[in-house]
């Protein structure tokens, strides 16, 4: 958990005025916030002794070396350029300020937690938490999955949940960490079980984001379905910026289709999508073969705001 924010500054080149004066002010944005901040000079020994756990702390600097010194420590570092460093390259640091003045708070602590593994709120409703997947997740997944009716009309998990779990935590790094949205799990408030997943993919051959869902068969008719998607349909519209969504939903999934026409879909075409596109085991995201290729007709329908 991100207890500490710490600043180190100015040994590769000093930092200017402005960039201090921004610090300063971040600082005490950040401690309203309830979180210890630490302001260190970048020739000072003090950064590399700053928390006896660094996996606590999440480290701003301007300078490249500390950077690396940092890092290799096992700090979470974040670059600062500034009028006096633009040309640096911040090499094997995942994320670089470029404004600290603009910087919110959840976005310091997202950061961090992109660094430590944890995952990402996205919103919450009345009776749900709607966040982003962990590994740990997938043992849940596969209860909700037992049910035969789950797979009528999507595809499963993989037969093995260490596949699973591989492919799950390729898709934090690849998917969340890469595009910021994707399938999320949704979580019940009252006893923090989870009971589906919903979110927005990229699918081959599609311009549009496509909103998918499931909710295990003991939490449906709850209310439940519904909440999550205009939730996150708002939050597609507001945050993601997104203009338009898709849904593909199998042909025969009656249930499913007026389900997404309650929401404002509208029907639009039947097209041929590919399934099962990894086979029976997870291979690093490699395709099976093109003789394997297997296409089921869908619904496509599309939401306009």
């Amino acid at each position: 958990m991100l207890k500490t924010v710490a600043f180190v500054l100015g040994e590769d080149e000093a930092a200017d005025e402005s960039m201090l004066k921004a610090v300063k002010e971040t600082a005490a944005y950040i401690e309203d916030n309830g979180y210890e901040v630490i302001v260190a000079d970048g020739k000072d020994p003090l950064p590399l002794s700053m928390s006896e756990n660094p996996g606590e702390v999440l480290v701003l600097t301007d300078s490249t070396v500390r950077a690396k010194e940092l890092m290799d420590a096992g700090y979470y570092c974040v670059g600062l350029q500034h009028g006096r460093n633009a040309d640096k390259s911040f090499s094997g640091v995942k994320y670089v300020f470029t404004d600290i003045a603009e910087v919110d708070m959840d976005s310091f602590v997202k950061v961090y937690q992109r660094y430590s593994g944890e995952p990402w709120e996205i919103l919450q409703t009345e009776r749900l938490i709607i966040r982003e997947t962990t590994v740990d997740d997938v043992d849940e997944f596969y209860k909700i999955y037992a049910d035969p009716s789950m797979t009528r009309y999507m595809e499963g998990l993989f037969d093995n949940p260490d596949d699973e779990k591989r492919y799950q935590k390729d898709y934090i790094e690849k998917v969340y960490g890469l595009m910021g949205f994707g399938v999320w799990t949704l979580v019940r408030k009252e006893d923090m079980r989870v009971i589906g997943r919903a979110g927005y993919s990229v699918r081959n051959g599609f311009d549009e984001p496509e909103l998918g869902f499931l909710v295990g068969t003991e939490f449906q008719r709850q209310g439940y379905c519904m909440e999550a998607l205009r939730a996150i349909l708002d939050y597609g519209r507001n945050m993601l910026l997104f203009d338009r969504v898709q849904t593909l939903v199998k042909a025969e999934n009656a249930v499913s289709i007026h389900v997404c026409e309650k929401l404002g879909f509208k029907k639009v075409d039947e097209v041929d999508v590919e399934e099962h596109i990894y086979g029976d085991e997870y291979n690093g995201g490699k395709r099976v073969s093109v003789g394997g290729s297997k296409f089921g007709k869908y619904v496509r329908m599309i939401f306009l705001w």
